[in-house]
């Protein structure tokens, strides 16, 4: 069957997206510590002589290095989409197969879930659009039970699509002060949660970023 087929590959596809962030993560700390070179910026100094505070070869090879992952990065990202069209697709189809042609019930003309067919839905839900990278202590995310690192499925109505940040902040806005539902996967495994923005102390209603994938 394809889709079966098609989610397995999206899966790995996931994972080696997710090892090639940690690898990104890892270079773009070396260069931002202190002392580094940076992750963009000259490496000579004001007389144009190479600069001595730092190893120069070194950067030039973090630099390239982080280039050639973003470029995988975007490719494994392409791929991902591609595979989740084809999910939508085989989903749709296959709803449309399932409404006797006698019972006159219109076939249904978008990508919703359906809520009664736990195997299929899990063919998307599973696949993460965005990560928590940032999350401050006493935050309501934190308070909330998120993590850095969770890989965000659902949160509220906010799934897949276009200007995803734009609409995660809007979806926070618009439930301040009203519990959200989330659908999250950590270390590998799906988790319901529910988190209330509201003010605090800091910045925002939750206190976290989203990093879009």
């Amino acid at each position: 069957m394809v889709a079966p087929n098609v989610k397995a590959e999206t899966m790995r596809l996931m994972d080696r997206r997710s090892a090639l962030e940690a690898e990104m993560d890892a270079i773009i700390a070396a260069l931002s510590a202190p002392g580094g070179a940076g992750i963009t910026g000259s490496l000579v100094d004001a007389e144009g002589f190479p600069r001595a505070d730092i190893d120069i070869p070194a950067a030039l090879a973090q630099r390239r290095k982080l280039g050639e992952l973003r470029n995988d990065h975007k490719d494994v990202t392409n791929k991902i989409e591609k595979n989740l069209e084809v999910l939508h697709s085989t989903k749709l189809t296959r709803n449309e197969q399932s409404i006797p042609r006698s019972s006159g019930i219109s076939a249904p003309s978008h990508g919703g879930l359906s809520r009664n067919d736990p195997m299929e839905e899990d063919l998307v839900t599973r696949l993460p659009f965005a990560m928590i990278d940032d999350i401050a202590d006493g935050s309501p995310a934190a308070l909330d039970g998120l993590l850095l690192g969770d890989e965000i499925v659902k949160f509220g109505s906010v799934e897949t699509g276009g200007r995803l940040q734009e609409r995660l902040v809007s979806e926070a806005l618009s439930n301040e002060d009203n519990q959200v539902s989330l659908l999250i996967i950590r270390q590998g495994s799906p988790m319901n949660l529910t988190i209330t923005p509201r003010k605090w102390h800091g910045r925002g209603l939750m206190g976290c970023h989203f990093r879009i994938l």
